[in-house]
């Protein structure tokens, strides 16, 4: 089973302070199932890894957010960390990138503190998902329904709590982006930007 997503090229969109194994291991999964993967940051070079809250290793970084555009992947991964998705959303052109996969319904994955991001983006409203526990209630007061559980899928929006999550993670993102856009997607951003 290592052909599923060959052909699909995916985004992975992050910075310093992301939690290593939140992008290693997606990572690793979807480039044995024969994706084409490219990491986005909001700065050249390399962005550093963390353990948790100790440095871990540091990660070539392929093009700057402002480089690309949306159209230019089938799919999104946006891994955890604090700070990661912290610092992504003070970006505008990371936030307009986030929003441009769910207006053209493409298959995202979120891990851990990632849906802060989705928040900025405006994309949770009327959705399920789960997420880092101490993000429950930014969740609902953007909207979204947040849920305790391993994995859940909405549309399209692949989104997990934490890396004891990630083997299940990685399976969803697998079969969503395998999938391609999800027209209920682009629906419910549209009709939530109007």
């Amino acid at each position: 089973m290592a052909d599923e997503l060959k052909g699909k090229r995916i985004a992975f969109l992050a910075t310093d302070m992301v939690e290593q194994v939140e992008l290693t291991r997606p990572w690793e999964a979807l480039e044995n199932a024969g994706a084409k993967l490219e990491l986005v940051s909001i700065k050249d070079g390399e962005i550093q890894g963390f353990n948790h809250y100790d440095k871990a290793d540091k990660f070539k970084v392929d093009k700057t957010v402002e480089e690309v555009s949306a159209s230019d992947y089938d799919a999104l991964v946006l891994p955890g960390g604090v700070g990661n998705p912290d610092t992504l959303r003070l970006d505008e052109n990371a936030v307009a990138f986030v929003h441009q996969f769910f207006e053209q319904g493409k298959p995202v994955g979120a891990i851990c503190h990632a849906p802060w991001l989705l928040i900025e983006a405006g994309v949770v409203r009327g959705r399920k998902l789960t997420s880092w526990p101490s993000l429950a209630t930014d969740i609902k007061n953007a909207g979204g329904n947040r849920v305790d559980q391993e994995v859940v899928v909405d549309s399209g929006l692949v989104t997990s709590r934490k890396p004891d999550d990630i083997p299940a993670f990685n399976a969803k993102l697998i079969e969503e982006f395998a999938e391609g856009r999800h027209a209920e997607q682009a629906a419910k951003t549209a009709t939530r930007s109007s």
